[in-house]
């Protein structure tokens, strides 16, 4: 999908209609090794490098908002790199915070009814990694490192009434964050009335729709997309299930959300079967991370949320996603070798 959603536009820019599959290749590949190697890593070995993957993921968050050593692309800074091998942060910081909290939850289970000794260390830290990434700006992402923590403090047993008031305050939040930024604004209202400035704020969703529509029940075969053709922007990264819709059509797009979903129901399946309140918590966190991003971006190519820049996990072009979230799968699978799935 990475290929015949990008063989146009790496052609147009590029003169190699392989460009983007090349590196898409290269990535998959360091990102299968990761894999192989966090899952042969006893999981709990985890608990005593949370805190410095986490400390060295809000230096480099740091560091990407400083002139000249982070990248502006779509004026986002969200790149750390030079040449053509560039890191995103953010995408260590979403597997950092679930080492991270999860290691913390499960010191702290005889608190977790305390909001200030239980619930506030979790959220001062989750609030500082939040602003960091929101500073970039990239307020997808954010939102998901937020509703992963906020179902691991869930998952820890945090009361409901704490889980309501961080609920009710992290709505309030995300409204104040898009009124203060005039383009998250514009993309609300697009989201509400695509068809009102087809153009500008609202293009990507109508050529969204207009791909997953034209795919019908079985798509127009695969490779033959029409949107691709410079027509959808991102086809090959936020967008590419867009392509899989019209080139695959319902049946493709439903395999794939049945795939999140068995993802997901495994998950769980190992987070409830682990054998020790840590190893439930790092499985539910690890599982909550990618099933959320999926949820968001579905969510956002099919016009049911406002645009945010997030990939589809496994299938979006993009080499930090990739790596990081194999990691981890691996994790996940390691846990998996302690439990009976049966």
């Amino acid at each position: 999908m990475v290929y015949s959603s990008s063989a146009i536009s790496a052609y147009v820019n590029f003169d190699d209609s392989y460009y983007f599959l090349k590196r898409q290749l290269i990535w998959a590949s360091l990102g299968i090794v990761s894999m192989l190697f966090t899952m042969n890593i006893d999981y709990h070995v985890w608990r005593k490098l949370a805190k410095p993957i986490l400390l060295a993921t809000l230096v480099l968050l740091v560091l990407v908002l400083v002139p000249g050593l982070g990248r502006v692309v779509n004026g986002a800074r969200r790149w750390l790199g030079f040449g053509s091998l560039y890191l995103q942060p953010s995408e260590i910081a979403k597997l950092s915070m679930v080492l991270y909290c999860a290691t913390s939850l499960a010191r702290s289970q005889d608190k977790i009814n305390s909001f200030m000794k239980g619930v506030v260390p979790n959220l001062a830290v989750l609030m500082l990694v939040f602003g960091l990434i929101l500073k970039e700006p990239d307020l997808g992402t954010a939102l998901a490192i937020g509703a992963t923590v906020f179902i691991l403090l869930f998952s820890a047993g945090a009361k409901v009434t704490h889980l309501a008031s961080l609920g009710l305050t992290g709505v309030a939040g995300v409204v104040v964050a898009i009124l203060v930024e005039p383009y998250r604004l514009k993309r609300l209202i697009a989201f509400s009335d695509p068809w009102a400035d087809p153009l500008n704020t609202g293009y990507h969703i109508i050529q969204s729709l207009y791909a997953i529509g034209s795919g019908g029940l079985f798509g127009v075969g695969l490779g033959r997309s029409r949107e691709k053709f410079l027509y959808l922007p991102e086809p090959h990264t936020d967008f590419i299930f867009a392509i899989l819709g019209e080139e695959l059509g319902l049946i493709g797009t439903l395999a794939v959300i049945l795939l999140f979903f068995l993802f997901a129901w495994r998950g769980y399946k190992v987070a409830i079967s682990a054998p020790d309140v840590y190893g439930s918590l790092l499985a539910a966190g690890l599982t909550t991370m990618i099933t959320i991003q999926a949820l968001m971006n579905i969510a956002v190519v099919t016009a049911s949320m406002p645009v945010t820049g997030i990939p589809l996990p496994f299938l979006s072009f993009g080499g930090s996603a990739l790596i990081f979230t194999l990691s981890g799968v691996g994790i996940l699978l390691n846990i998996s070798r302690y439990v009976s799935l049966e």
